[in-house]
């Protein structure tokens, strides 16, 4: 409805408000978009995922152009990305270069397929693996710095040991079988500071499955068994489950990644017999889970 030369006009002409002075220049810590559903094209073809997305804003300017940060979005779209690490990066790469401020935090997160093979049966059960990925880039005199923290979560099932442990004095058992207690569906993410391209989501997931009881969505009776049975086997506590899954970590990256690596693991139990969740996290580096490693 308007014509390309009064575009060209008024843009040529009218005041750039952003780049103006605020009456209160009072520096921001972040502005930008949230909400936001991004598109990324993986090996497996192009998936949505959630995405924050901010930038500091100096106390000189008024605002941040939010039509920068949906261009940076819509370049990276036509690029392949070896995971959402990746393209985090990208991203919060482009939107510093586009803006006034010298900090950019961009926070992806979503879903992806896992395909596992059923304990007894070998069948194929399509199963979701929660993903996440924070960038921070920051622009200094000594250039540009970069930190990147990966996550991947599982549902997976506990048995507790307390009750077994009450019922082999109960009952005068030695039995090697696992006696009866109560178990409950859990929930346990493991988060990670990465290098360079390590540790990939596969690896996250392979520390979690190593060191968790993990369930799957199609279970026929005989891998149902599997499951329960190894979950009584070796009951947990929710404090178990965040150790393992460190020891795990330190046993994987130990010679991979740096001592200061962070590592964050939180896991929380849907109780079975009480109307409360079980919760419990550890944070650390990666050196500090070797030091425990090595003292054993």
């Amino acid at each position: 409805m308007i014509c390309d030369e009064d575009h060209i006009r008024v843009l040529a002409t009218c005041t750039d408000i952003p780049e103006e002075a605020p009456d209160f220049r009072l520096p921001i810590d972040g502005v930008g978009i949230g909400n936001k559903t991004v598109w990324v094209r993986l090996q497996s073809g192009l998936t949505p995922f959630n995405a924050d997305i901010r930038v500091n804003l100096p106390g000189r300017v008024k605002g941040i152009h939010m039509s920068r940060i949906e261009a940076v979005i819509s370049a990276l779209l036509e690029k392949e990305f070896a995971d959402i690490g990746d393209y985090t990066l990208a991203l919060a790469e482009g939107v510093l270069e586009t803006q006034e401020g010298d900090h950019a935090e961009v926070h992806i997160w979503g879903k992806l397929p896992i395909l596992q093979k059923t304990p007894a049966s070998r069948k194929i059960s399509v199963d979701t693996l929660d993903v996440s990925a924070k960038a921070v880039v920051s622009a200094s005199g000594a250039g540009i710095q970069n930190r990147v923290r990966i996550s991947a979560g599982v549902h997976h099932i506990t048995a507790c040991p307390c009750t077994q442990a009450y019922n082999r004095v109960l009952f005068e058992t030695d039995t090697e079988m696992p006696l009866i207690t109560h178990s409950q569906r859990s929930f346990t993410r493991l988060a990670m500071e990465r290098s360079g391209t390590t540790p990939s989501f596969s690896e996250l997931f392979d520390c979690l499955n190593a060191s968790l009881h993990v369930t799957s969505d199609l279970l026929k009776r005989t891998d149902e068994a599997e499951v329960v049975l190894k979950a009584h086997t070796k009951p947990q506590f929710a404090e178990d489950t965040t150790r393992e899954t460190a020891r795990q970590v330190g046993l994987r990256f130990r010679d991979r990644l740096p001592a200061s690596t962070l590592v964050d693991i939180q896991s929380n139990s849907l109780e079975s017999i009480h109307t409360h969740d079980v919760i419990a996290a550890i944070q650390t580096s990666l050196g500090e889970i070797i030091a425990v490693l090595d003292e054993t």
